[in-house]
């Protein structure tokens, strides 16, 4: 398992649909700002890191946190990916509160 060094990802609106998408209503002031590249994951959940097909753990590659109350996943979740350097075979992982 390779480890990415992290960097802090920020979302741009890319045109006015999104721009226009309302903040959450009751959420914490974090949530929606979670996204990441590298690093270690932020599990909401237990680890759960998966095994890609040549039996490997995969390393950490992004999280993507929920958008808004009308794009949230779960429950103010988020996405992790993960990728085997290896065999280039990637794997998603979504957990929420």
């Amino acid at each position: 398992m390779r480890a990415i060094p992290a960097f802090k990802l920020t979302p741009e609106p890319l045109d006015q649909e999104a721009a226009a998408l309302p903040p959450f209503k009751w959420a914490d002031a974090h949530i929606g700002k979670r996204h990441r590249l590298g690093g270690q994951p932020d599990f909401i959940q237990a680890d759960d890191v998966p095994t890609c097909s040549c039996n490997k753990a995969m390393s950490f590659y992004a999280q993507l946190d929920s958008i808004n109350d009308e794009f949230v996943l779960g429950d103010c979740g988020m996405i992790y990916v993960f990728v085997c350097f290896d065999c280039l075979t990637t794997k998603s992982v979504l957990q929420s509160f």
